[in-house]
C-alpha cells in the first residue's frame, strides 16, 4: 500500500516530514564516513593477506621457521610458507614451473644454476656450514671419525647430487677416506631421520644437523672438516609476484636479528 504526502500537510506532519528529510541526508554521510574509517583503519592496521613461498635447502628448517615467524609478526597479513628440499630439487622444481618468491641453497653450484636459467636475481651469501658425524646416543658403534672406525658400519650419507652429499665426497677426497655407504640420501634431514632412528650406526651431516637433533644424537668431530665449507646464497626468484616482499624477506635473513638466529642454529657467517 502506498502512502501520499498530504498536499496541504499541517504543523505536525511538516515536523515530521522534516525529520525524515534531515534522516535520508544524514544516513549516506554516516555510511561514507564509516567506509572511510575502516578504509584507513585496513591500509594502516593490517596489510592484504598474502603468502610469501619461500624454497629452502632441508639444513635450514629450524632457523628459517623461526626467521619465518619473526617475518610474520614485523608483517601482519603476510603468511610465510616454506618448502624444505635438497638443493638440487628445489632448483629442479622451480624451473619445472613451481611458484616460489625466494630461493636459498646449501651451496653455490645449485644456486649458479638457477642463476644461467635465469630463474633468480641478484643472489646474496648469507651463511656458510660444515660437516660433522653423528651416531646413536651414546655412539654405540665406537665411531672415531672419518676414519678406519668406519669400516663394516652402518653409514648413511648425502646423495653426490645434493650439497651435502658434494661436500662429503670432497672431504672423503682431500682426507684419504674411502667411504661405503648403505643408503644416500637427497636431503640431509633424511640422514639425521636414519641415525635418530638406530637404522644407521654413523651418518655425515652439517653441524646445524647435529645441532638441531640435539640429545636424539652423539656427535663426533671431522678433524679438518673446515677443508670443505658450504657457502649458503640466497636470492628473490623472477617469477615472483611479491618481489618487494620477497626483497625485504632476504634482508631480514642477512640482518642482524636473522643473523643471529642462524648463529644460535650453529651457522657460521658468510665469509
Amino acid at each position: 500500500m502506498t502512502h501520499q504526502i498530504p498536499t496541504h500537510p499541517t504543523h505536525r506532519s511538516r515536523t515530521a516530514l522534516a525529520a525524515l528529510l534531515a534522516t535520508a541526508l544524514l544516513s549516506p554521510l554516516a555510511a561514507c564516513s564509516s567506509s572511510q574509517d575502516s578504509s584507513g583503519a585496513t591500509a594502516s592496521g593490517s596489510a592484504k593477506p598474502t603468502t610469501l613461498t619461500v624454497f629452502a635447502a632441508a639444513s635450514l628448517t629450524k632457523s628459517f621457521d623461526q626467521i619465518g615467524k619473526d617475518f610474520q609478526k614485523a608483517h601482519p597479513g603476510v603468511t610465510v610458507r616454506f618448502s624444505y628440499e635438497g638443493s638440487q630439487t628445489l632448483v629442479e622444481q622451480l624451473s619445472e614451473g613451481a611458484p616460489a618468491d625466494v630461493l636459498a641453497t646449501a651451496d653455490t653450484k645449485n644456486m649458479n644454476t638457477a642463476t644461467k636459467a635465469s630463474l633468480v636475481g641478484t643472489t646474496t651469501e648469507f651463511a656458510t656450514n660444515t660437516l660433522t658425524l653423528i651416531t646413536p646416543p651414546g655412539n654405540p658403534a665406537s665411531i672415531t671419525g672419518l676414519d678406519a672406525s668406519l669400516n663394516g658400519k652402518k653409514l648413511v650419507i648425502c646423495a653426490p647430487a645434493v650439497p651435502c652429499g658434494n661436500a662429503t665426497k670432497q672431504l672423503s677426497g682431500k682426507l684419504g677416506v674411502t667411504l661405503k655407504p648403505v643408503s644416500e640420501e637427497q636431503k640431509v634431514t633424511d640422514v639425521r631421520g636414519k641415525v635418530e632412528s638406530g637404522e644407521a650406526d654413523a651418518g655425515i651431516v652439517y653441524r646445524t644437523d647435529a645441532a638441531a637433533s640435539g640429545k636424539k644424537v652423539t656427535t663426533v668431530a671431522i678433524k679438518d672438516a673446515g677443508q670443505v665449507i658450504n657457502h649458503y646464497p640466497i636470492a628473490v626468484t623472477k617469477s615472483s609476484t611479491n618481489a618487494a616482499l620477497a626483497q625485504q624477506f632476504v634482508s631480514q635473513v642477512t640482518s642482524e636479528a636473522g643473523q643471529k638466529v642462524l648463529a644460535d642454529a650453529g651457522f657460521s657467517p658468510a665469509s
